[in-house]
């Protein structure tokens, strides 16, 4: 290892991860990556609500705590660091780098203008370590912040459109992060358009009954054996998929003979689970019909219905940006050449599997798994910093259409079809005849299966390998007048963030904020059999 490193870092919706890069011969050295986002909620308009509620510098400073985690996890001398790049989308850029994030919380230039909301530099910068109170760097590091494209369009989408070359293609192409925040652009005859589906985190393998992350020990593939079950991938210590262990979807038990254990299960995991149970019979939409109603994955490890439910919801999410997308730039469906994967999703999905349940475009003939475009545009960075002059005349020049899926009388219709056809189990005849009725183009049948190159895989490092950080956010202790410690709040926590402790003075309640899905839940709340704890309460300093 040189004496000159960098750090390259993805501030995701769902985590962060972190990657120390070797400045003299460009290996990857070590990687970290969270499980959790540090702050509470689920996506990230539950971030920017939480800032604005609860004080932007306090969000700043839980977010550069860890910052200071994932670098503390690279296990590398911080000293010798030279060189920080860090990507992400506007809220995450912004909070980290101190900025208001105000003007963020309205779409769309008319509000900004009527409300007179300032709206800070996005632009490109390279910044002193000095400059970031809090973040744990030596003064002499510089830290390259990439542009934003628009107030809609972040950093993380152009690293996307970058990465995939979109601004030279000539066919039609589409590419989409599979994430919490699902980003997607289509390019089609020189027009580039926009738009990001709030999926939710089902996809990411997070608020699952035993979802994660891509971290080692993960299930992110299953396939079907003939009268030995069903064979998974799990991730091995540098990322890389290799064979798991045989299991069952109809019952648990543990497997014998296999050095290798499932920890959880994936976005790509579950994907490929309902694409071999919905072929199997054990799902017919919108139920399990094993005799638990679960699918097992392991010992102690399965997907439920509610599962079933968050997946159907982020899938039919996406499909509906995609056919919204093809209508705003009047194309169908089936006119899509090539599609572009893009996340730690996008990386392990299945393609053929991924198609079939409705997360690609049915007629393209190519498909590139590109892996994660924000990572990769960091670590770019790192290595050669006048490369953030070309994301800056990229950004300037681009200006893309941006379609605002949630004011899209399209998005509406087709979501809505999407949810009955996962929730309600609409057959797709039906949907697709409606597709007609609202004079919407169809959704052409699969006809030959599509060329499929993976552009990128995760690193073999030269230093120790992935590390996995767990405890990533704050850990916070309040008590409640009247609180009797009956544990209601903390049964019913979905994420298990909530604790009860008898003490000596009374009932402790701890919340780990990283796991709390935020305002948006409050189940706690509402479970307090004394109507005396508030979910707040644990924000406020």
């Amino acid at each position: 290892m040189g004496k000159n490193l960098g750090i390259a870092l993805d501030l995701g919706t769902s985590g962060i991860r972190g990657q120390a890069v070797d400045m003299d011969s460009g290996a990857v050295h070590s990687t970290c990556l969270s499980l959790f986002h540090p702050l509470p909620g689920a996506n990230v308009m539950d971030h920017l609500h939480f800032a604005l509620d609860f004080g932007e510098s306090s969000a700043t400073g839980i977010l550069r705590a860890a910052v200071n985690k994932i670098i503390q996890g690279l296990d590398v001398p911080v000293h010798n660091v030279v060189r920080v790049a860090v990507c992400g989308n506007p809220i995450q850029l912004s909070l980290f780098q101190g900025l208001s994030i105000k003007d963020l919380a309205y779409a769309g230039s008319r509000k900004l203008s009527t409300t007179k909301t300032f709206v800070p530099d996005r632009d490109g910068m390279i910044l002193h370590g000095d400059q970031l109170p809090g973040l744990h760097l030596p003064d002499r590091c510089r830290v390259i912040i990439p542009p934003s494209v628009s107030h809609a369009v972040g950093a993380d989408a152009l690293a996307m459109i970058l990465q995939s070359d979109l601004l030279h293609q000539k066919n039609t192409v589409l590419v989409t992060d599979y994430g919490t925040n699902a980003e997607m652009a289509l390019c089609h005859g020189g027009r580039i358009i926009t738009a990001s589906a709030a999926a939710g985190p089902a996809l990411e393998g997070q608020h699952l009954s035993c979802g994660m992350p891509a971290a080692p020990g993960a299930m992110t593939g299953l396939d079907a054996r003939p009268g030995k079950g069903y064979r998974t991938s799990v991730l091995d210590n540098g990322m890389l998929p290799v064979q798991g262990p045989y299991i069952n979807l109809e019952r648990p038990g543990p497997v014998t003979g296999e050095r290798r254990t499932i920890k959880g299960v994936t976005g790509a995991g579950l994907v490929a689970v309902l694409f071999e149970a919905i072929r199997a019979g054990h799902i017919r939409l919108p139920r399990i019909l094993t005799p638990d109603t679960r699918l097992h994955i392991g010992n102690n490890l399965y997907i439920d219905e509610a599962d079933l439910m968050a997946a159907g919801r982020a899938i039919g999410a996406i499909r509906a940006g995609h056919l919204t997308l093809c209508h705003e730039a009047g194309i169908g469906y089936g006119q899509i050449e090539t599609m572009y994967m893009a996340g730690a999703t996008g990386l392990y999905l299945n393609p053929l599997k991924a198609g079939h349940i409705g997360l690609l475009p049915s007629g393209a003939t190519s498909i590139v798994q590109t892996g994660n475009t924000s990572l990769k545009m960091a670590r770019d960075l790192v290595l050669d910093r006048e490369k953030l002059g070309r994301m800056q005349d990229a950004a300037r020049r681009l200006r893309p259409d941006h379609c605002m899926l949630a004011s899209s009388e399209v998005f509406k219709k087709i979501y809505l079809l999407e949810l009955a056809f996962w929730t309600e189990g609409m057959p797709m005849d039906r949907y697709r005849s409606l597709l007609a009725r609202y004079g919407l183009e169809d959704i052409p049948l699969q006809n030959a299966p599509p060329r499929v190159r993976q552009e990128t895989r995760e690193h073999r490092h030269s230093g120790p390998g992935v590390t996995v950080i767990e405890n990533i956010g704050q850990v916070v202790y309040r008590s409640f007048p009247g609180c009797t410690g009956c544990g209601a709040c903390e049964e019913i926590c979905p994420n298990i963030a909530l604790t009860v402790k008898d003490e000596k003075t009374g009932p402790l309640l701890s919340l780990d904020q990283a796991r709390c899905a935020g305002a948006a839940c409050k189940r706690c709340e509402r479970a307090c059999t004394e109507s005396v704890m508030t979910l707040d309460t644990f924000f406020g300093g």
